[in-house]
Order: structure tokens, then C-alpha cells, then sequence
């Protein structure tokens, strides 16, 4: 990956300069089953796995990752790599290998499958999330997944189920967020009924093959070999994605990279081309956003990056309030049109501060607890007159993220339950 700071000018007329982060990202989808490939299936899996090791993909999504996942390992060098669930009947075959660091990881089981044609039913599949960092306060919500792969009746049921069911989840995890789906979907755009049309429909995405190489005609005029010898046929395997009001994000190029997975004697490592994606990804002129703190999962995320980049003013906090005990169980922030940010619950002490017009939020000091996977349970809010709001009991596990030049905090993102279990601010303008 590469990323460098850019220089625009900010909306709303500002007469400063706005920096923001800006680089490239490449992503690789691959089946790496090679059930009906020749070769030794060990020697095969290392081979990918040394591949992978000497390409430049920033994020590798792998399904159908089974028996021989240990020598995919063996052989890669990417430094953050999940942990498999185990082979046939125990694990779901999705894996990620990535240059990036990530968090919040979780795998989903399908709602729906069907052994009609196959046997999708006699593994737990599903999908996986990860909330991968860019870069400083820079975060892509990563979906990866296979789908069920039969054609008849029952089986294009659960495919479009399946499509489905990771729709809604980025509904309601990723709201605001960036994201990528990428992966095997056993779906093609001519096939209506797989329903692959859900991400574009449902949440605002775009398939990368779909708009720069057929650039909307999907037609299934082309059939694809392996590896292919062009790119207007079309695989299941797809890199599917959308930007933020946090995040522009852009697919650049499409390519089927076959060519580059092949045995010593020039025979395929897998049943199915790689997909190869690149894309430029640039941090929002008029909102930006903090690291996370805290590493649990809650009961429900949260982003008023939406909210805010519909508004046509440039608003400031007016109040500040929080809400805890020995943790942070609420925050919430009013903005100066009365727009009201609260997340979490009432807890047994809540403290409120009222800003000066002339006054902005710029500092937060987060802490969590010192155990693995704990919530917030500490927040300061500071302020350019030096306002000062607390709540919660202070570790030695802190962070302070404050404004960068020309910003202030105006809003949340992060997770809640019975207490804020992660969180970051958002940055807007002042």
C-alpha cells in the first residue's frame, strides 16, 4: 500500500488549506480449494502461499481454505492473519491475510443453505467482517465470503439469501463506513435471480469488473477459462465496494491474475482465476475521523458521520455530556442547530458542559481497561478555552486524539452495550 498527504481546499468556502491522507490499496480474492487440480495438494498450497508472499496485495480474502490451510501459512509473510476454524465440517474456509491490522474480526454463518446440488450444508459457511486501518483515523469495513454454489432451485434460494444476510449486516455495522465485499459469490450479474445487485441496490456499492471493464453491460457473452485470457467474461469472484463521508474510495483496475499462480509445470493452483483489484482511497476534505479505543464488541455501532455530512452548515458543538460510573456507559454531544449525538446508556453519574460560541471541543482522552477486549472507561473532553469534562476511573491503557488544525469535535463513531465499548470521534470542520 502506498498512501502521501494531499492538499484541497476545504468546502464552504474555507480560506485554509485542508490536509488529507490519501493513497492506493490492492486487494486479492481467491479459492484456494484445488480439489480438481493436478499436483500435489500440499506443494500446491505452499506454492500459493509463497505468491502471496511475493506480491504486493495489501488484503487477501481466501475461501474454501480447508485441508491445507497450515501450508498456505507455512509459505505466506503477511503479518496479520486470521486463525482458521478447522477443516471440512468445522470451519467455514474463510481466511484473511493481510499487511494491514484490523479489528473487531467475526464470522457469521449463513442463515440459509442447500445441499441440492453440493454439500454447502455440511460446513458452517458464511461470511466474515473485519475493520481494517488504512492509515491514522482511516478504516474500511472488509467483508469476506462464499456463497452456495448449486444451481438449482433450492440452491439459488440460499444464494440470494446469503447475499441478502451481508446486505443487512452492513446496514448495520458499517453505517458510514467504507467497505469492501470481496470474495466468492458464486454469482454473475446476468443471473438475476442470484441477486447480486443487492450491494448496488441496498447499500450504495459497486462491482469493480461490472464498471471498469463492462462498464455496465453484463451480458454472458464471454466464457472465462483458467486462467483467463481476457477480461470480459465474468467469474464469481468479486471485489465489490463503496466509500464514506469519511473515506473516498475508488476501484482503479481490474485483473484475473491466473497467469501468476501456476505450478512449476505451468498447471493452475486453483479451479478458479484470482481477482486482483486496485484502489485510491482519499480522507473526506470536511470530516475526518480519530482512532478507535477499546476493543469489545457491542450490542450496536454507531456513526453520525452520515448525519453530519448531510448538513449544508458547518456546525459546532454547543454541549457536551457524559454518562458512567467506573466506565463510560453514555456519551452524547448537542450541536449548535439542536442536532442531539447520544449513544449508550444512562449510567449512575452524568456530567454535561456547555460551550462558549467562541469556544470548540478539540481534545479527547480515552482509556480502556487493562484487560484484552475491554470497553471505554474513562473520557475527558477538553476544550479551547480549556473546558474540561470527565467520567469513568483512568488506566494506564490511554489515548489523547485531538483535532487537526482548522477542526473540532462534532460527533461519534464506535460500539455500544452495557457500557461504550469502543469509540472514536469525528472531526468536522470548524
Amino acid at each position: 500500500m502506498k498512501y502521501n498527504t494531499i492538499a484541497a481546499f476545504a468546502a464552504f468556502g474555507a480560506s485554509s488549506l485542508v490536509y488529507a491522507a490519501s493513497g492506493t490499496i490492492n486487494v486479492l480474492t481467491m479459492n484456494v480449494g484445488g480439489q480438481e487440480v493436478p499436483g500435489d495438494k500440499v506443494e500446491n498450497a505452499k506454492t500459493i502461499g509463497s505468491h502471496l508472499a511475493q506480491t504486493n496485495y495489501d488484503v487477501v480474502n481466501i475461501q474454501s481454505d480447508f485441508d491445507n490451510h497450515d501450508s498456505i501459512y507455512e509459505t505466506d509473510k503477511h503479518s496479520h492473519r486470521t486463525t482458521t476454524l478447522g477443516g471440512p465440517g468445522q470451519g467455514d474456509g474463510l481466511n484473511t491475510l493481510s499487511n494491514l491490522p484490523y479489528t473487531n474480526f467475526r464470522r457469521i454463518k449463513w442463515n440459509k443453505c442447500s445441499n441440492a446440488e453440493g454439500g454447502d450444508c455440511n460446513s458452517p459457511k458464511g461470511f466474515t467482517f473485519m475493520r481494517v486501518r488504512v492509515s491514522e483515523g482511516v478504516y474500511i469495513d472488509m467483508y469476506n465470503l462464499q456463497t452456495d454454489a448449486g444451481m438449482k432451485g433450492d440452491d439459488v434460494s440460499a444464494r440470494s439469501s446469503n447475499l441478502g444476510q451481508v446486505s443487512d449486516y452492513i446496514k448495520t455495522w458499517s453505517e458510514g463506513n467504507a467497505v469492501m465485499v470481496f470474495g466468492d459469490t458464486n454469482s454473475i450479474f446476468s443471473r438475476t435471480a442470484d441477486n447480486i445487485n443487492i450491494f448496488n441496490e441496498q447499500n450504495g456499492m459497486t462491482d469493480a469488473w461490472y464498471t471498469l471493464v463492462r462498464k455496465g453491460d453484463a451480458s454472458a457473452d464471454i466464457t472465462c477459462y483458467n486462467p483467463s485470457d481476457t477480461l470480459m467474461c465474468e467469474l464469481g469472484d468479486k471485489v465489490i465496494s463503496r466509500g464514506s463521508p469519511l473515506l473516498k474510495l475508488d476501484a482503479t483496475a481490474f485483473e484475473y491474475v491466473g497467469d501468476s499462480f501456476l505450478q512449476s509445470d505451468g498447471q493452475v493452483l486453483s479451479n478458479r482465476d484470482p481477482v486482483k483489484v486496485s484502489l485510491t482511497w482519499t480522507q473526506g476534505e470536511t470530516l475526518h475521523q480519530s482512532g478507535f479505543v477499546g476493543e469489545a464488541d457491542g450490542d450496536a455501532w454507531f456513526n453520525d458521520a452520515t448525519a453530519l455530512s448531510a448538513k449544508s452548515n458547518r456546525p459546532k458543538t454547543a454541549t457536551i455530556a457524559f454518562s458512567g460510573g467506573d466506565v463510560v456507559t453514555q456519551v452524547s454531544l448537542t450541536l449548535n442547530d439542536n442536532t442531539k449525538f447520544e449513544h449508550g446508556v444512562v449510567g449512575s453519574q452524568s456530567k454535561e458542559l456547555n460551550l462558549e460560541v467562541d469556544e470548540f471541543w478539540t481534545t479527547v482522552d480515552l482509556c480502556q481497561g487493562t484487560e484484552s477486549g475491554s470497553g471505554i472507561v474513562y473520557i475527558k473532553a477538553t476544550t479551547t478555552k480549556q473546558g474540561l469534562l470527565e467520567v469513568g476511573k483512568a488506566t494506564n491503557n490511554c489515548q489523547t486524539h485531538s483535532a487537526p488544525s482548522g477542526f473540532q469535535i462534532v460527533g461519534f463513531a464506535g460500539q455500544s452495550g452495557s457500557q461504550i465499548e469502543q469509540l472514536s470521534v469525528i472531526y468536522g470542520l470548524r
